[in-house]
């Protein structure tokens, strides 16, 4: 029974193949192909072609088939192989299965590319992308094909389930699932209690706008014929702060007024304002009335009585400031302002007056003015429109509390770095940066970087003038190092490229690390992790990028761990390139010129490394030895001497048998080493032709012939 039921699924899978193939169809992306190449282990698995058509052959790489039908994608196929194998008559192409590849963007929760089966439609699609994410609008779908835009109402198909309003998919649509106009600018996490609290997502057009006092204020949908109360209602209801007696309906850009306490009074309903499409709705919060007078000056800010009052003309700025209570604890006393009514601002250091640094008069105070009395700047506070820009210095990276801090002119770099608590123990302070306010430069503002190795200077001190000034209006900026020598290729961006180093190839950890002038090449090595097993030592590379120059040297790391001697290590900097390749890499990226190769009797025949330390000994034994069947006697070198072909006999046996070394022949690289096989001697070919003569002979008696 298990036999008959996989030579059924056999028998389907062929039909299917040869339904497909009937039609002769166009290939396009998503296609699953399977390429028949008997002995090839390598095409046992299907081929499908990615979102630009290609499939990835091996040996040859990508190959585009878009569009092609089997038969020309079969020879295409035939003669990009044709490169690298032999025999490929037996090759053959068969379309497996059609599928439907498709890019889904936006609020989906796994944006991307999604394979999915021929006939899916875009719910399948959405679900394939992880579903939709909270704040999706859902009315509002749209297709992208070929430079055109579908548009779709998604919601009508879950309200209803007919098919009929989602469009047909194709291959290499993209479908984009836009965002709520309720979402905002910035990208938070919420639930759908947080978002309907901030109406119903109405369209824009046509929904109505209630903002000001109400307890959820909101886009909502024009639904009927509402009136200003069901939308109020809607609303949530007006705050316990509301000017109920003022709320405005706006239509067509004109105001009209509704007096809310009115018509609870009377319930007369032609106070209602009639509510159209596009409406907005304003309930103001209720105020006090404004107090003014011709006499009347403004203490504002932290004072213990702010408001407005009446001055006589005796009255001073001691007199008004005392009035009002006097400054509170938390005054900035340094940055008083005096506003005047003809909009002129006068500013007043009282702290400095008092104490005798400020020498002037006190300004006088007229009716209309106003006194500001501002908040004293606290570095805890994150409210840094405290401070203005003319008397705030900042400071950003590896600091213990970044920010934007108040500056005076006494203040110098390291008292900038000490108030902001010092640099964190991961801070680069070797490339700490001074970015100075921008100066004016003939028509452009420019904004220069001054580089400082504070950890040079605090290592091993130096002139105190080379501290870089500081000034309001600059940013100091505190690199970060790598968390982990190991770990630093997540935060690569990060980190400039002309204080880095990339190693590559059989370490550890290849990648990119920071690197200075107090490192050495074998501090870069032990960062990633150390040659692996399979490194090739003899063959390490270095390319100095940072020199300006092309330059690549070469090392062996074997001659140094045997005679420790350090001349041999070269000497790197930032920008360069260290590569350790492979022992038993392919034998592609060995030039003809560093090999040996081996062919014939051995048992490990190919193409080997060799230098003039080695013997033609040596590589016999690295190519595993002759084989039995081998004539060892008769082992043949050829080379090329002043361009010339040569060869040369050398007689393994005879060697054996003496040990005289000066009998082996000279190898060099690009030689080639050939050991001939019994089967190829001329006595092996008279025996094979005499006993075929027998075999043929015997058989005619048996036959009476």
């Amino acid at each position: 029974m298990k036999r008959l039921m996989i030579l059924l699924l056999a028998m389907t899978s062929l039909l299917t193949a040869l339904s497909l193939q009937a039609g002769t169809p166009e290939l396009r992306p998503g296609d699953l192909l399977q390429i028949k190449f008997p002995g090839e282990s390598s095409f046992d698995k299907p081929f499908q072609l990615d979102h630009q058509g290609s499939i990835n052959l091996p040996e040859t790489g990508p190959l585009n088939l878009n569009g092609q039908s089997i038969s020309e994608a079969r020879e295409l196929i035939r003669a990009t192989l044709a490169v690298i194998y032999r025999d490929l008559d037996n090759l053959d192409l068969v379309l497996m299965e059609r599928r439907l590849s498709v890019i889904v963007l936006g609020y989906v929760k796994t944006p991307g590319p999604v394979d999915l089966p021929l006939r899916s439609n875009v719910q399948m699609a959405i679900n394939h992308a992880g579903g939709l994410a909270q704040g999706a609008q859902l009315d509002k779908l749209q297709i992208r094909r070929n430079g055109k835009l579908i548009e779709f109402d998604y919601k009508h198909y879950l309200d209803s389930g007919n098919l009929s309003v989602l469009p047909k998919l194709q291959p290499m649509d993209t479908i984009f699932v836009p965002a709520s106009p309720l979402i905002g600018n910035v990208q938070v996490e919420f639930d759908a209690r947080t978002l309907t609290a901030s109406g119903d997502a109405g369209e824009g057009d046509t929904a109505i706008k209630v903002f000001g006092e109400v307890h959820r204020p909101g886009t909502f949908a024009f639904k009927g014929t509402p009136s200003v109360m069901d939308m109020i209602m809607r609303a949530g209801g007006v705050t316990r702060y509301a000017g109920i007696e003022q709320i405005r309906v706006i239509h067509n850009g004109q105001p009209f007024p509704f007096n809310m306490r009115e018509y609870l009074d009377t319930g007369n309903q032609e106070l209602l304002p009639e509510i159209l499409a596009g409406d907005t709705i304003f309930i103001p919060q209720a105020s006090d009335q404004v107090q003014g007078g011709a006499r009347t000056v403004y203490v504002m800010g932290e004072v213990f009585k702010p408001g407005a009052m009446e001055m006589k003309e005796e009255s001073s700025f001691y007199d008004l400031l005392a009035t009002a209570g006097g400054p509170t604890r938390f005054a900035e006393t340094r940055q008083i302002r005096i506003l005047r009514a003809d909009g002129a601002v006068e500013p007043f250091d009282l702290q400095g007056y008092i104490d005798g640094q400020k020498r002037g008069q006190i300004p006088s105070i007229n009716p209309g003015d106003a006194i500001l009395v501002p908040e004293k700047s606290d570095m805890n506070e994150k409210s840094w429109l405290d401070i203005h820009p003319n008397r705030a210095i900042r400071i950003i990276g590896a600091v213990n509390r970044p920010g934007r801090y108040e500056w005076a002119p006494e203040m110098t770099l390291m008292d900038l770095i000490a108030h902001a608590g010092g640099p964190l123990a991961g801070a680069d302070t070797a490339h700490l940066q001074v970015l100075t306010a921008s100066h004016k430069k003939g028509k452009r503002h420019m904004t220069e970087s001054i580089a400082f190795d504070l950890k040079r200077f605090l290592d091993k001190g130096g002139d105190i003038r080379q501290i870089p000034r500081i000034h309001a209006g600059d940013t100091v900026v505190v690199p970060e190092l790598p968390k982990d020598p190991n770990d630093n290729r997540s935060q690569w961006v990060r980190q400039s490229s002309e204080r880095s180093i990339y190693i590559f190839g059989q370490v550890g950890a290849p990648g990119r690390y920071a690197f200075n002038d107090e490192l050495n090449f074998l501090d870069i090595l032990s960062a990633a992790q150390g040659p692996t097993a399979r490194a090739d030592l003899s063959n390490v590379r270095i390319t100095h990028r940072g020199s300006g120059s092309d330059e690549v040297t070469h090392l062996n790391l074997h001659n140094y761990f045997h005679t420790g001697d350090e001349t041999m290590l070269p000497m790197v900097s930032t920008e360069d390139v260290i590569f350790i390749p492979e022992r038993d890499r392919a034998w592609l990226e060995k030039p003809k010129e560093t090999v040996v190769r081996v062919l014939g009797a051995v048992q490990r025949p190919g193409r080997y490394s060799f230098d003039s330390n080695m013997t033609i000994l040596d590589l016999l034994a690295e190519a595993g030895g002759p084989q039995n069947n081998a004539l060892q006697d008769r082992i043949l070198v050829v080379n090329r001497i002043d361009g010339e072909a040569h060869s040369r006999l050398f007689d393994l046996v005879a060697f054996a048998k003496t040990g005289d070394y000066s009998k082996l022949p000279v190898l060099q690289a690009g030689d080639t080493l050939y050991v001939p096989s019994r089967e190829q001697s001329n006595w092996h070919r008279f025996v094979s032709t005499l006993q075929e003569s027998v075999t043929v002979i015997s058989f005619a008696k048996l036959l009476g012939l």
